[in-house]
């Protein structure tokens, strides 16, 4: 939980508090968080990594995104001064105030690298013409997930300073990752998304009820814009094998994400890069394998083009919730949004009984009443993230907290954990809606 000063000194800030937690499936963890304010220009990024194939690349993405992010809205006034330090051998002024907790891992060994690759996209920028205020946040999004897989991408296959580095370059771009990531200012959200993350936002309606609205759409198969996308960008003697078995070549859920390379690179580089590596590497111990999805015929057939909502902030807009696709697969967005308002408010609005409901019988009316009880129940949880993965994990038949399905759920061996349910994250961000305007 952070809270955050209403005036940080350069202006009024958008976001009251956030709150974050997250709930291991997979050992390691694959999912990743992030959050950070924009020093060098406005607004806080929050971001909700979701890895597969391991957790390499969500790890980069989580570290590397949002600096991507904030260069791209910069002015070219504040790129200058960053360059002129870094020419002169100076402390570079922060990009970011980042918010990490003491658990959080970093890729120290890599960081010379990332910041290499992050100057060289500022001098890109200093060199364009165009580029003089900074980037809008819509536009800025846009450019940085783009601008981070090419830089992933090209990583993997450029000599490296050592084989460390090397190694870990590799495992980053043939793992992959989905990314959500929010931009938050005084006047509006901005959410990028490229995946299965979400984000939702929680109204207060005028008679007290909260609602849900979605402010990204789920790229996998069960959207079929997704899937038409997808199938129109190969050959129509590919329609029947691009998706197969609600997976991206029968292998992959998500339809947008950063790395993957198998699902991106020619066969021909794949097996350059890999042979490269295997003089001095061993590949099972990178968890790389030596695989080719099936009906390879018209790479790529994966890119983390994202998709970018914009919202104007109005008064009833209270918080934001960004989780991880494990979040999601239990709860609705709806559910979800009570959880985190009735946890905000302390109150639980019950709707009135139905004519419908009157005419019921005595065990209807008892069943009633239980489902009504369970939402009364007082948290125990002061923080809101963790109120939504433990009812995530741990809702009974009422939708009421069971604590013995909660621990039975949490007791599941490593081993037998990732067959009951996902990696969990969930970052609830609390909105200044004291400054929207009516």
């Amino acid at each position: 939980m952070v809270n955050l000063p209403e005036f940080d000194g350069r202006g009024l800030s958008a976001v009251r508090r956030f709150e974050s937690n997250h709930l291991a499936a997979n050992t390691p963890n694959e999912d990743r968080r992030s959050a950070a304010t924009c020093l060098q220009s406005t607004g806080m990024l929050f971001g909700v990594f979701d890895g597969h194939g391991g957790w390499p690349c969500a790890q980069a993405v989580g570290e590397r995104l949002l600096d991507y992010t904030a260069v791209a809205m910069m002015s070219k006034q504040r790129l200058r001064e960053l360059e002129t330090c870094m020419e002169d051998g100076r402390a570079v002024p922060p990009i970011l105030q980042w918010y990490k907790h003491h658990a959080d891992f970093d890729y120290r060994e890599s960081a010379s690298l990332y910041i290499d690759h992050l100057r060289v996209f500022w001098q890109e920028l200093l060199d364009s013409e165009e580029h003089v205020e900074g980037m809008s946040p819509m536009d800025a999004l846009d450019c940085s997930f783009k601008r981070l897989d090419a830089d992933i991408s090209l990583e993997a296959q450029v000599p490296l300073s050592n084989d460390l580095v090397r190694s870990t370059a590799i495992q980053v771009a043939f793992a992959g990752s989905t990314a959500c990531v929010a931009h938050v200012c005084t006047h509006s959200i901005h959410v990028a998304n490229a995946g299965d993350c979400r984000a939702v936002l929680g109204v207060l309606e005028e008679d007290g009820s909260w609602s849900a609205l979605p402010l990204s759409q789920d790229h996998n198969t069960q959207n079929p814009a997704e899937v038409e996308r997808i199938k129109n960008q190969h050959p129509t003697s590919e329609r029947d094998t691009v998706i197969t078995d609600d997976r991206l070549l029968g292998v992959l859920m998500p339809l947008r994400a950063f790395g993957d390379v198998r699902f991106k690179w020619s066969l021909e580089l794949q097996q350059s890069i890999l042979a490269n590596l295997e003089s001095g590497v061993d590949l099972d111990s990178l968890d790389l394998y030596q695989y080719t999805p099936p009906n390879y015929l018209t790479p790529p057939y994966l890119d983390v083009v994202p998709e970018i909502t914009r919202h104007k902030l109005r008064p009833q807009d209270r918080f934001l919730i960004l989780g991880t696709d494990g979040l999601w697969d239990e709860l609705g967005n709806e559910e979800a949004v009570r959880l985190v308002g009735e946890h905000l408010s302390g109150s639980h609005l019950q709707a009135p009984v139905s004519p419908s409901e009157r005419q019921m019988k005595l065990g209807w009316i008892h069943k009633l009443l239980l489902k009504r009880r369970a939402r009364v129940s007082p948290a125990s949880d002061a923080n809101a993230a963790t109120h939504l993965i433990r009812h995530a994990l741990g809702s009974g038949e009422h939708g009421q907290l069971s604590q013995e399905r909660l621990a039975t759920m949490l007791a599941l061996p490593r081993d037998l954990a990732r067959m009951y349910r996902d990696d969990i994250t969930a970052t609830v961000v609390y909105l200044n809606s004291d400054l929207a305007t009516p």
